[in-house]
């Protein structure tokens, strides 16, 4: 089980909230959110309610201030747990929305998918198993999106338009 506490001023300051599960809206609990402590398990923080706008991975760990750290001005308005996964990680990309082109199935992290594949856009996919974070840039840099379970047609349906996912990497060996 996952413990985070976030905290409305800078440097741990202000009022708090502890939190051990997804919190789709935080306002309803504090006023504004530029701090945090991740004292275990991992979490996705998002800019915007509703898991929506730019994420970011947070695992054990202090985050005095997101404005300078992540670029995040607005400060964390949701967030996400992602559970405990043991076993086997499957995750197949597609080159083209609907699972249409190019396709290829993922076992481990893939720092560059433009070498290993020689595909030059990932736009859809299917997790199988495990939890992953995409990434638009080679070498896990750039704007990330966490992908659990499930089929995804479209990134840009789900927002991300104009993003490139270039890299992937498994959840479970960061936690």
């Amino acid at each position: 089980m996952g413990k985070i506490i976030f905290y409305e001023d800078r440097n741990f300051q202000g009022r708090s909230y502890e939190c051990m599960s997804d919190c789709s809206d935080m306002s309803s609990y504090l006023s504004r959110c530029q701090s945090c402590r991740v004292e275990s398990g991992c979490f996705m923080v998002y800019e915007r309610p509703n898991f929506m706008g730019n994420q970011f991975f947070m695992r054990r760990g202090e985050y005095t201030d997101y404005s300078s750290m992540m670029g995040m001005s607005s400060g964390i308005r949701s967030c996400r747990m992602i559970p405990m996964h043991r076993g086997q990680l499957r995750m197949r990309i597609y080159e083209r929305e609907n699972f249409t082109g190019q396709s290829h199935e993922l076992m481990e992290d893939c720092d560059n998918v433009m070498d290993r594949f020689r595909m030059s856009d990932c736009m859809s996919c299917n997790v199988m198993d495990g939890h992953w974070l995409m990434y638009e840039q080679p070498h896990y840099r750039g704007r990330m999106m966490y992908l659990r379970p499930g089929e995804y047609r479209s990134f840009r349906e789900m927002g991300m338009s104009g993003t490139r996912f270039m890299s992937m990497r498994r959840i479970t060996d960061m936690c």
